[in-house]
This record gives structure tokens, C-alpha cells and sequence, in this order.
């Protein structure tokens, strides 16, 4: 919620959740999570929707979903794969989509990507691009926020690298710190 508040305060935002009582929290001024509080929630633009289809209209997709880890202490992927699964659904040409969720090594390149591109026909690098850019703030701590911090950002080459950068630094006022993710997504 702290990023996709910041950006709305900045440009035009979809907020997307499968959860239709949770958008129906957010519209009505209750932040249930408590990351922003209910001031900020109900002052803010940002178009709260669970109807998947219109993430089509983004052009850039950031994926913030939970990661857990299961009782035998190994990640579970689940959050992960079920969002990539919706994204892929619903992207359109063109997409960049960022992953802010904190995922092991290889999990971009050995999981999100082969399911945005069986869901969405698509070609990683050629129909779409791939960044990441790890959560460095906890919750609740109101001193390190999302825009005081250093931002670490990165995309799968050069251009999406650069364009990355610069959706971030609309928000990120303590600066970025950019780096190109793994070659092995030039596929």
C-alpha cells in the first residue's frame, strides 16, 4: 500500500486486490492493514479495483504480494505464482512488470516469467519486460519510509532498466541505486 499510495499522489493509480471486501474497505477509508491509516486511505486517488481485466489499461505493473514461509520453513511461492498468473492474464504489449515482493534467486526467471508467458502468449524481452526492485521498508516503522530511503531498482537490460528508474524516481525522493538484473532473462 505505501507505494502505490506515494504514486498516486503523483500519477494516475490502479489498485488491484482478488479481494473484493478488502477494495470495498479501501474505497470506504479503512486501510485494514494498517500501513497507511484511514486518513490517508480515504484522501487519496487511487482507483481500488478487483476486476483483473483492467489491469490491461497499466503499463507498469508492480507485484506486492506477501512471502510467506511454509511450516518446513521453505518459501512458498504460491502468492507469487497466483499474481503472476493474474498479471500474465491481463497484460497487455508493452507491459514492464516490477516485482517488489522479496523472492529467492531465480524465482523471476524460473517461475514468474514461464507463467506470464503461457498465460499471456507473450515473449519476455520482446512483448514485455522484467524488473525488480526489493522492498526495503517495514512495517510500521515511520521513520525509514518508502521515500526516505535508498530504493534499489533494476530491470532485465538497459532499457528497462532506465525506464525503471525513472517511474521510481517520481516517488523516491532519497534517491535509486540501479542495477540490470541477470542476463539470463535475455532470452
Amino acid at each position: 500500500m505505501p507505494i502505490a499510495v506515494e504514486f498516486a499522489k503523483h500519477v494516475k493509480v490502479i489498485g488491484f486486490n482478488h479481494n473484493e471486501h478488502r477494495i470495498q474497505q479501501y474505497k470506504s477509508g479503512i486501510d485494514p492493514t494498517k500501513e497507511v491509516g484511514n486518513e490517508v486511505i480515504s484522501k487519496i486517488t487511487e482507483d481500488f479495483i478487483s476486476d483483473e481485466k483492467r489491469l490491461a489499461e497499466a503499463k507498469f505493473i508492480i507485484v506486492a504480494v506477501p512471502t510467506p514461509v511454509k511450516d518446513d520453513n521453505n518459501p512458498d511461492p504460491g502468492p507469487v505464482e497466483n499474481a503472476s498468473k493474474i498479471v500474465g492474464r491481463n497484460m497487455a504489449p508493452g507491459t514492464i512488470v516490477i516485482y517488489e515482493s522479496t523472492v529467492y534467486p531465480g524465482v523471476i526467471e524460473d517461475i514468474c516469467i514461464p507463467i506470464f508467458e503461457k498465460e499471456s502468449r507473450l515473449k519476455c524481452g520482446i512483448d514485455f519486460k522484467i524488473g525488480y526492485s526489493p522492498e526495503r521498508t517495514n512495517p510500521g516503522d515511520r521513520v525509514h519510509t518508502l521515500t526516505s530511503i535508498t530504493k534499489v531498482v533494476s530491470g532485465m537490460d538497459e532499457e528497462s532498466a532506465t525506464e525503471i528508474k525513472k517511474v521510481y524516481d517520481i516517488v523516491i525522493k532519497a534517491g535509486l541505486s540501479r542495477l540490470e538484473i541477470s542476463r539470463r532473462l535475455r532470452r
